[in-house]
């Protein structure tokens, strides 16, 4: 696992700010809760790095995270096609954000958006082929540039996800049955 540069626009910090903070907190006599506050801030940390690398891939495609997990949904649906509330149970997000990432891949002709046949009150996002060659590409770009190596040890990548899997399903993200 080799180290990374920085991410675009910032420097790497010489020491960790991270450590930093758990040390003062502990400082300030909070030091049941320094490790705590240490993960936390960590977890959200690497999310950043990890966003920041997804999207620097996904920008040539002219794609969000967000609009990729959504023709990846549809490219991996039997049909190709799925009701926009699905949609959003399935990727855990507010419907309006679905709403608005179907409209966005509408717009560039990656989805159709139709009438549901079986409930009219309800939206059916279809992926295009246009859509569903896009979709493809970026994954491909994405699993070269970024989920080949996340930055953790080939071997702890499992164990790593189990232990997030763990906290996710303890915090009722879902419910493991």
């Amino acid at each position: 696992m080799a180290s990374r540069p920085a991410a675009p626009g910032t420097t790497a910090a010489t020491t960790d700010p991270i450590e930093a903070a758990r040390a003062n907190w502990r400082r300030e006599g909070w030091g049941s809760t320094a490790d705590g506050m240490a993960l936390v801030t960590s977890v959200m940390r690497v999310q950043q790095l990890l966003l920041g690398r997804v999207e620097a891939v996904l920008r040539p495609f002219e794609l969000t995270f967000a609009r990729f997990e959504v023709l990846m949904l549809l490219h991996f649906s039997s049909r190709g096609a799925l009701p926009v509330g699905k949609i959003g149970e399935r990727l855990q997000v507010h419907p309006a954000s679905v709403t608005n990432a179907v409209q966005r891949l509408h717009a560039a002709g990656l989805v159709e958006r139709s009438a549901h046949p079986d409930d009219g009150r309800s939206v059916l996002a279809s992926i295009t082929p246009a859509g569903r060659e896009l979709a493809l590409s970026a994954a491909r770009a994405l699993n070269d540039s970024v989920f080949a190596d996340v930055g953790v040890p080939v071997d702890e990548e499992a164990q790593a996800f189990e232990l997030l899997a763990g906290w996710r399903r303890s915090h009722g993200d879902f419910d493991g049955s």
